[in-house]
């Protein structure tokens, strides 16, 4: 049947980069357990290993949703990246929790990325007909991307692939390659997709450079998307979070790449930028309301909310949320330097909320890795809550450790904390937060050995921090998570 396929392509003129992103084999076969793919980035040649690496499951930041509650079916849907049983390729899962049973079934496997490289894990969304869409992100140019769509309104069983298309140059061409994918989705518009692509940035004298350039892309259909629009393209490019209001905002933050001659500027990411749309896509402006040209272009412009390259200080950003009257919070990490281990010190976390007329900021606690991720939750009655591996785990110094449980009732000026896990065998990183949250499925994450390859399961929160891990080994094709001890 591939065959067949790939000769009438051939027939039909498209050349190998449009072929690349026809000749996927959607699996759809049921797994016997949950098994998240363990991933590891730039050698360090220290104790430590790596920049990071880990159990990276729900890895990274500038991915979502991984997961959404659908009060319809009163399920939380979920996708993730898993592996196969020796460890070897990057498979893209997708299951869900069954609120009223309590259980999960086993998880269908849709496709093999072809890769072991997290960067390439998926995201999801679901339209107003239920059906369940996987966009299946690459890392910069050098593998396509997917996207799929369920056969059936809220069913799992079965998904086709979309061959999805984008305007270039005026003309319709395959929509094979996007990276750090966030989507969203609204009734009567249809899709907006912040992503990244990566361009070539010419330095006079130095050789060519991959930008990320953070860009956008609607379509109304999930397959036929316009043109990308670009956001920003300062320097080496950015990496940016984003996040919704009540289906009338959807803002993003964003940080920049210094370019350093003869360095990776993408190590020294820096300052903290804002910027939000109100009419899906149409146009961009700042939090106070001021619209702006884009691509923006210069470091000092008026999405910026906080100045700290001229401190030396990174940025990692870890989500965007809004409170009850729309303002955004931000929580992001500051730290002195890419490396890990404990000569850059401790690394600061903080919330920055727009308070109707300026930027606020507040610290919440410190951690020991760059990458420790963690979510921000803001309720109805106007309560905070962070989930993030803020305490040491066995792996110190690297990506993850103990999953906490952070509350604030003044909107980020105190905090108190409760740990969830402890003498875990692998550290615990990056709490993702559903989207249309439920309080019995409140954070997803996964674990893994912080040095060494090693297995990773996945695990879910409630609100109330009670850990369930999801059976890395199935027998029956529905169980239940199972509940772990503190």
């Amino acid at each position: 049947m591939k065959k067949i396929l790939v000769l009438l392509l051939l027939s039909l003129g498209l050349g190998n980069s449009e072929l690349r992103a026809q000749t996927v084999l959607t699996l759809n076969e049921k797994d016997d357990g949950y098994r998240g793919i363990w991933y590891s980035d730039q050698p360090s040649g220290d104790e430590y290993h790596f920049k990071y690496s880990g159990g990276l499951g729900t890895y990274p930041a500038n991915h979502y949703p991984f997961s959404i509650y659908v009060k319809e079916v009163n399920k939380t849907f979920f996708c993730y990246g898993a592996t196969d049983k020796e460890q070897k390729t990057l498979l893209h899962a997708v299951s869900y929790f069954d609120h009223k049973t309590k259980m999960v079934p086993q998880p269908t496997i849709l496709l093999d990325k072809k890769t072991d490289n997290a960067h390439d894990n998926p995201v999801m969304n679901i339209d107003s007909e239920g059906y369940i869409w996987i966009f299946s992100t690459s890392h910069g140019t050098n593998a396509p991307s997917y996207i799929h769509k369920s056969v059936r309104p809220y069913d799992i069983s079965d998904f086709e692939q979309i061959y999805a298309t984008k305007i270039q140059d005026g003309k319709s061409v395959p929509l094979d390659n996007f990276s750090y994918l966030q989507t969203w989705y609204k009734k009567g518009e249809g899709f907006l997709n912040l992503f990244t692509h990566y361009d070539r940035k010419v330095i006079p004298g130095q050789p060519k450079k991959p930008r990320r350039t953070i860009s956008f892309m609607y379509s109304a259909d999930g397959e036929s998307y316009g043109t990308w629009n670009d956001l920003a393209i300062i320097e080496e490019g950015h990496y940016q979070t984003s996040g919704s209001f009540d289906d009338s905002i959807i803002g993003t933050s964003f940080n920049f790449h210094p370019f350093k001659v003869g360095e990776n500027g993408l190590n020294y990411r820096s300052n903290l930028y804002y910027l939000e749309t109100r009419d899906f896509g149409k146009t961009w402006q700042t939090v106070s309301g001021q619209v702006v040209d884009l691509p923006l272009r210069e470091i000092d412009n008026p999405a910026l909310v906080k100045e700290y390259a001229s401190f030396k200080k990174n940025v990692y950003i870890n989500d965007l949320t809004y409170d009850k009257k729309g303002n955004p919070v931000i929580l992001y990490v500051n730290s002195d330097g890419y490396q890990s281990g404990p000569e850059n010190g401790l690394r600061q976390w903080n919330t920055a909320r727009y308070n109707g007329s300026e930027w606020v900021i507040y610290p919440v606690t410190s951690s020991d890795n760059n990458y420790d991720m963690g979510s921000l939750y803001i309720d109805e009655d106007g309560v905070w809550r962070i989930i993030g591996p803020t305490t040491q785990g066995p792996q110190a110094y690297n990506t993850g450790g103990e999953m906490v449980l952070w509350t604030s009732k003044d909107q980020g000026m105190t905090w108190k904390s409760r740990q969830l896990t402890f003498n875990s065998l692998y550290n615990h990183s990056y709490a993702r937060r559903p989207m249309h949250v439920h309080p019995d499925f409140f954070a997803f994450w996964a674990d893994g050995h912080g040095r060494q390859k090693s297995s990773s399961r996945l695990y879910f929160a409630n609100r109330k921090g009670d850990v369930f891990m999801l059976p890395p080994i199935m027998k029956r094709p529905f169980e239940k998570p199972i509940p772990v001890k503190k």
